[in-house]
């Protein structure tokens, strides 16, 4: 499942802040639950590996563990226009939530120039989290659930 994160945002990667990530997350921990910090911690590791160690890395072991949370806590609402809506709140608020380690490490003013500098790209971001969740909901969830029966039920 980490591979098909990784191979899906490699694949998006020409489009900036356009992302399949928030909806696999949300996807997998609404049908594999906490097995999905696992995949999440072996995506990073993958990127990690591929691009590099950098600040980045700590952002995203927290931000996609943040929105597997949440996606948690509202798991009883497996809507799909609810799920679009936590997709794009989502990606309305991934450079807040990157932002943290600048406010940790530079300051307010370090942390609040990096979050302003890319409110631009989180508009975009959450705009096209909401669309891709509200598309691809149903859909992706047939695969992944009749993936995940095939995979258990073998093993």
């Amino acid at each position: 499942m980490a591979d098909i994160m990784f191979i899906a945002q490699v694949a998006l990667r020409f489009i900036p802040n356009v992302e399949l990530i928030s909806l696999f997350i949300i996807l997998f921990t609404l049908i594999l639950g906490w097995k999905t910090l696992y995949i999440i911690y072996v995506f990073v590791a993958i990127e990690a590996l591929i691009y590099g160690f950098g600040l980045w890395v700590i952002n995203y072991l927290y931000i996609w563990a943040f929105l597997f949370f949440i996606t948690m806590l509202f798991k009883k609402y497996q809507s799909k226009l609810f799920m679009a809506v936590i997709s794009g709140i989502f990606g309305f608020t991934f450079g807040a939530l990157c932002s943290i380690p600048y406010f940790i490490t530079g300051g307010a003013a370090s942390g609040i120039a990096y979050w302003i500098a890319g409110l631009r790209f989180d508009i975009i971001h959450g705009i096209s989290n909401f669309i891709i969740a509200f598309i691809l909901y149903k859909p992706f969830y047939s695969i992944i659930e009749q993936a995940s029966k095939r995979l258990y039920t073998q093993s």
